[in-house]
Formats: structure tokens, sequence, C-alpha cells
């Protein structure tokens, strides 16, 4: 019987953990390796965590890491191009009744309930950008397109309601969430100013 003890809050990666257990097959070495970085990398940061730390974490050999990756940077990589696609789905409203309006505002709803966990630590693709501190580094690479995809979101809402300028208010809005997933990191729980803010932005930009 396997149990796995993994968690990926959204987009803020708050690791309140959720335990499965489960008779299926133990999870492969590689799947195992993602999760283990996705934990340790997340909470303890990337530059904290080895290689030799990931192997004891996914109860695989060293060997079989590098059987599956090709070192440490690729294991950063894969880990966000794993996990990403749900953790960014986790703040899109999918709801065809709600207005443009209502879908942009759910972003930041969303980042306040990850925010009251009390182990939030923030936008992990910027968290993980900033540690990495090489903009062509290939997890910082992946880490942008996630952030892109925020953009994306906020413009089409914006273009939805008739914005002026659909491109400049989402790249206000994508600064001010990543602002408020900051603050959130820092003090816990995310500010009614940052959803106000929000609601400010675009309903000026809307009229």
């Amino acid at each position: 019987m396997y149990t796995d003890r993994f968690t990926f809050c959204k987009l803020g990666f708050s690791m309140r953990t959720v335990s499965t257990t489960s008779t299926l097959p133990r999870p492969k070495p590689r799947d195992r390796v993602l999760a283990a970085a996705a934990r340790l990398f997340i909470r303890e940061g990337v530059n904290a965590v080895g290689v030799d730390r990931l192997a004891q974490e996914a109860e695989v050999s060293k060997r079989s890491v590098y059987q599956h990756f090709e070192g440490k940077d690729d294991i950063v990589a894969a880990m966000l191009r794993e996990y990403g696609p749900r953790v960014v789905a986790g703040y899109f409203s999918d709801d065809e009744e709600q207005t443009p309006r209502e879908r942009t505002l759910h972003v930041f709803d969303a980042l306040q309930t990850a925010a009251e966990a009390g182990d939030f630590f923030g936008c992990p693709f910027v968290n993980v950008a900033t540690e990495l501190r090489d903009r062509d580094h290939p997890a910082a690479v992946v880490a942008r397109g996630f952030k892109d995809e925020l953009t994306t979101y906020f413009e089409r809402q914006a273009a939805a309601a008739g914005a002026r300028h659909p491109n400049l208010l989402a790249q206000q809005l994508t600064l001010l969430f990543d602002g408020a997933s900051a603050s959130a990191a820092v003090r816990g729980g995310t500010p009614d100013a940052a959803r106000l803010a929000a609601e400010q932005l675009f309903d000026a930009a809307t009229r």
C-alpha cells in the first residue's frame, strides 16, 4: 500500500498536506522524484535542496535520479512543467455565467483562499525564477510561461469587457497579483486593498 503526502495548492503553493492512501501500484521513480521536488523546492527553496536529499525524499537511488534527469536544473524545470498547469488552472474561472469582471476578480478571491493557509509561500513561479537569478535557466523560462498564461487570461477578460487597452490592464493586474502574493507570503492572507485595487483598475479601464 502506497501513501503519498503531497499538495500543490493553486498558484500559491500552499503546502497544506493532503494524504492519499491507495492500493494502486507505487508511482514510478520519475514521478516520485517530481513529487518530492515539488514538496522540497517550494517549502525549503531550490538552492537549499540537493540531489541526495531529493533521492532520499523520493525513496529512490541517486543513480535512478540521473537515469531520468540530466541534473537538478532539469528536475526543477520538469517539476514546474508537470504541476504548473493544474496550479494555474486553480485560479481561472470556468463559470460561463460569470462576467469578465467577475472572472477577473475570481483570481484574487482564489489567491485569498490559498493565502489563508499558514504555510503559503507566495507565487511559486516568481519564487523559483527569483531564486535561480538566471532568466535563461530552463526552469525560469517555464516559470515565465506560466506567468504569461495569467496575463493572457486577464487580457481575455479585459478585451471581452471592452477595455481600451486590454494588454496594459492585464499587465497591471499581473503586477498586482504578484505583489499581493508576496505580501501574503510575508504577512499571511491578502489585504482587502488588493482586491479593491483590482476592481478599480478593471472598472477604470472598461468604462
